[in-house]
């Protein structure tokens, strides 16, 4: 996800960019630099074939050059199966969010649910193709892209700047792959973000003011911080780590979720007149935990994926990930049981999510154990964070903002307290002897991502509100959702009074 991937080389091994210019931050992942290197078949095949001509005369030599690029499009089609592969992996995690949000919600509302995670695809689709890849990704200024709407406007991918790269997308020309696959990979991760506060506002929200927002999110405001990020800008250009989105993505939609909820209000019999708390259990945790299985699963698409490069660091990203999510689980696990008294299943789910969540930003920077270290630590903060929302009387029938909001926040500060130069070399914590250099960076990247999102969310719902509305209203609420606004139960039953009726009388 991050513009700094391996640099092309020639077949001495040298590196052919230009130097960057006074001042400039280069983000380049040195052990991608090196693993490229060293895995990429062309390149050795190459170097093989040059020895040879060497060794035979100038009439081998010449046939060892016509053999280079058809070599070097066998690796530039890895990378495209790679990059398409993980993207479809992402993809499939919408899926996953679907059955997690229905599976935590009464199934009164199970339709409605289902409807806005299955169309927010293609909303989110259609408004980053118009909109959102341009402001993120597009050359303009350090504070967003200018060029490149509709996907329009010149591109010469795979090519990278190293090897003459010309187009508007400077800032993805760090990968070899083509633009389309650049596209399609961004792309899900955009639809993750506006799905992230679909379940945050359900059980009372009207359909249409949230396909509103979610469009605004996908269009405008998640671009924007995105390309502070990974578009070349000025947060990137100060060190800024997040390599696949904690606060990129899960911390943007966790905040946009958060002001959601507050211009809600909490569900009808969710708080008392006391103060007091009631549960609204969901009506299946076996859509919930088959939701988080595959949102696991995604996983390896979203971190892995993000190389967007074929090469052996996908091992050790999935790794870092998988063993995070374990550690999430234990914890979760552990700290429900001593605080409510039983291994609560949806603690024990979001536990997951959370080790996930937070693992996102530094997977490629951090050593294993220290991924089990992140996860423990989200884990434990994904049970605290529900119920310390519960009583400040925040109403996340699915645990979104303690998921994605607090573990982005933590994933974000982690890479600064665990970052490991012998893992990546020019990112360093302050565990790791980093001074605390990368953790202020890291400080300063949440703190202004979460004033813009919060003050432009605010903008986005209020407008929302003043064009269509927000809240159904009490009988609508009371009917469920699936009566009153999508007109289709999701477990209708099998015999009406009607035909109970007409088969009596027959």
């Amino acid at each position: 996800m991050t513009p700094d991937a391996a640099p092309r080389r020639n077949l001495n091994g040298n590196d052919t960019r230009p130097a960057p210019a006074p001042g400039t931050v280069t983000k380049e992942k040195t052990t991608m630099k090196q693993n490229r290197q060293h895995t990429r078949p062309a390149r050795a095949i190459a170097a093989a074939a040059g020895a040879l001509a060497i060794a035979s005369g100038a009439a081998h030599a010449a046939a060892a050059e016509d053999a280079v690029a058809p070599l070097d499009q066998t690796q530039v089609l890895l990378d495209t199966m790679w990059v398409m592969t993980a993207g479809f992996l992402v993809f499939f995690m919408n899926a996953g969010f679907a059955l997690v949000e229905s599976g935590f919600c009464r199934s009164k509302n199970a339709v409605n649910i289902l409807t806005k995670n299955f169309i927010v695809v293609a909303i989110a689709s259609l408004m980053f193709w118009a909109t959102g890849f341009a402001l993120m990704f597009g050359d303009g200024s350090a504070f967003i892209g200018l060029n490149g709407f509709f996907l329009a406007g010149p591109d010469n991918s795979p090519l990278t700047d190293s090897t003459g790269y010309q187009g508007v997308f400077s800032s993805l020309a760090w990968t070899g792959v083509p633009l389309e696959a650049k596209f399609f990979f961004q792309l899900v991760f955009a639809a993750t973000a506006a799905t992230i506060v679909s379940g945050a506002v359900a059980e009372r929200i009207k359909f249409q003011a949230y396909i509103l927002f979610a469009a605004l999110l996908v269009a405008v405001m998640y671009p924007v911080t995105g390309h502070w990020i990974w578009g070349g800008g000025w947060l990137a250009n100060l060190g800024f780590h997040d390599f696949a989105g904690s606060t990129v993505v899960h911390s943007v939609g966790g905040w946009a979720a958060l002001l959601g909820i507050l211009f809600l209000g909490p569900r009808i019999g969710k708080y008392g007149k006391d103060g007091s708390i009631n549960a609204i259990p969901g009506h299946s945790m076996a859509l919930a935990t088959l939701g988080g299985l595959i949102l696991w699963l995604g996983w390896f698409g979203f971190n892995p994926g993000s190389t967007m490069a074929a090469n052996t660091d996908i091992a050790r990203i999935a790794v870092t990930t998988a063993m995070a999510a374990a550690a999430g689980v234990a914890a979760a696990t552990a700290y429900a049981w001593l605080r409510l008294g039983t291994p609560d299943l949806s603690m024990i789910v979001n536990g997951s999510l959370a080790g996930l969540v937070a693992i996102t930003a530094s997977c490629a920077v951090v050593s294993i154990t220290d991924s089990v270290f992140i996860g423990l630590i989200a884990g434990a903060l994904v049970v605290e964070a529900v119920i310390t929302f519960d009583k400040l009387h925040i109403d996340d029938p699915v645990g979104a903002t303690s998921v994605h909001l607090v573990n982005g926040i933590w994933g974000t500060l982690a890479v600064g307290l665990f970052a490991n130069p012998a893992v990546q070399d020019g990112v360093t914590g302050l565990f790791h002897g980093g001074g605390f250099r990368q953790l202020g960076v890291q400080v300063l990247g949440v703190a202004v991502v979460g004033a813009f999102t919060v003050a432009l969310s605010a903008a986005l719902w209020f407008v929302t509100r003043a064009v269509l509305g927000m809240r159904v209203s009490p009988d609508e609420e009371y009917m469920g959702l699936d009566k009153s606004e999508m007109g289709l139960e999701a477990y209708p039953s099998d015999v009406t009074t009607g035909e109970y009726t007409r088969a009596r009388e027959a």
